[in-house]
């Protein structure tokens, strides 16, 4: 599992990001200054920072220069949104930067792009009788591959990634589509009846009532 550290002193925003990485299957812990992240990272390993730049006590540009050594990929979120502040925290050796308000759709975009920069999501899963190469987008059911639309593609490896969790049709929608479910929409049915013949998920990706699809494995 993914273990991320936030460092946020807006516990509304702090609560906001982790609700929504851990519904992603993240491990989240939260610091709420640049001291309490300083001596957390002491105690324990993380796989990513989120960091925010206007911190009490010790501020997260500061803070950089203590997790650098370390080796930790860092995304910096932050209402500082000048050009001599972007520059400032990628040469401080930040992977990102984002600027305050975003969208957690983008931000999770964000942190799947830096976790395999740094390689800290599995390349290649095997999931439900299946073997997913995710840098190369392709899938086989033993020998034989499997091609699959992009769409397709995006919504069986976001299932892939969340084994044995309801998935709310409108988290589906919203990681594979982008932006909000429309009401009514039957596109995340229809897909999902259409990947089920595809990859033989029949009895394995399964309907749950009133909410969306869940995928049973081993």
């Amino acid at each position: 599992m993914i273990r991320v550290l936030i460092v946020e002193d807006e516990k509304p925003i702090s609560n906001l990001i982790r609700m929504s990485l851990t519904k992603e299957g993240f491990h989240c812990t939260c610091a709420f200054d640049g001291a309490e992240a300083a001596n957390l990272l002491e105690r324990e390993v993380y796989d990513l920072i989120l960091l925010d730049v206007m911190l009490p006590e010790v501020d997260g540009f500061e803070l950089m220069e203590y997790i650098r050594p370390l080796e930790i990929p860092v995304i910096f979120l932050t209402a500082k949104g000048a050009v001599a502040d972007r520059v400032k925290g990628l040469r401080l050796g930040a992977e990102d930067y984002i600027v305050k308000p975003f969208d957690t759709v983008e931000l999770l975009a964000r942190i799947d792009v830096v976790l395999r920069r740094y390689k800290k999501c599995d390349m290649v899963l095997e999931t439900g009788g299946l073997k997913i190469d995710t840098a190369s987008m392709r899938v086989w059911r033993g020998a034989e591959e499997i091609n699959l639309t992009k769409t397709e593609y995006d919504l069986l490896l976001l299932f892939a990634r969340n084994p044995r969790r309801a998935m709310y049709r409108e988290t589906i929608y919203e990681r594979v589509w982008g932006g909000d479910y429309p009401f009514g929409s039957k596109a995340v049915d229809l897909h999902v009846q259409r990947l089920r013949k595809k990859v033989g998920w029949e009895t394995t990706l399964r309907a749950v009532n009133k909410v969306g699809y869940r995928l049973e494995t081993e």
